[in-house]
């Protein structure tokens, strides 16, 4: 496990700002977080190459892309030996349809977020390619009927 890097007051402040509007500029940043352009230029690049700040996405309205099927879809392996578990990952990641895929504990080993146009295309995914996959023991699936909450950045600390 890696050591997390010292992150101040200010990395933090940073941190949210980027979270919340991450196409401001530089100038706008170093406003509203109470620094020179210069200074926080050289904080963001530093997390940047920390790995704090991992990447930089366009939020993309699914329902606007023709993806109106949103499932969460808990997955149970026959085995979890290190080479099954390596070849469920591998599946996996290669199905677009799937946004994002946890391990977790509990009576099911996998909860993935799936993402498709409708009920056909996910009978498709489920049955040609998620129920075909060796070693997948259970699978049991719940539709997105409202998103209360979406993601929209971590909870950093100020």
């Amino acid at each position: 496990m890696t050591t997390a890097p010292e992150l101040d007051r200010i990395d933090l402040h940073i941190l949210a700002e980027l979270q919340r509007a991450g196409r401001q500029s530089n100038a706008d940043l170093a406003e509203r977080v109470h620094l020179s352009p210069s200074a926080c230029l050289r904080r963001v690049q530093r997390l940047e190459r920390e790995g704090v700040i991992a990447g930089y996405r366009a939020e993309v309205d699914a329902e606007r892309v023709g993806l109106g099927l949103q499932a969460f879809v808990r997955v149970q392996l026959n085995h979890h030996d290190a080479a099954s578990v390596a070849a469920f990952a591998e599946f996996v990641g290669h199905w677009d349809e799937v946004v994002a895929c946890h391990a977790l504990t509990g009576d099911m080993d996998y909860l993935l977020q799936v993402a498709v146009r409708d009920l056909d295309h996910f009978s498709r995914f489920l049955l040609d390619r998620l129920l075909t996959q060796a070693g997948v023991a259970d699978v049991n699936s719940s539709f997105v009927l409202r998103t209360v909450k979406a993601f929209r950045g971590l909870p950093v600390a100020q």
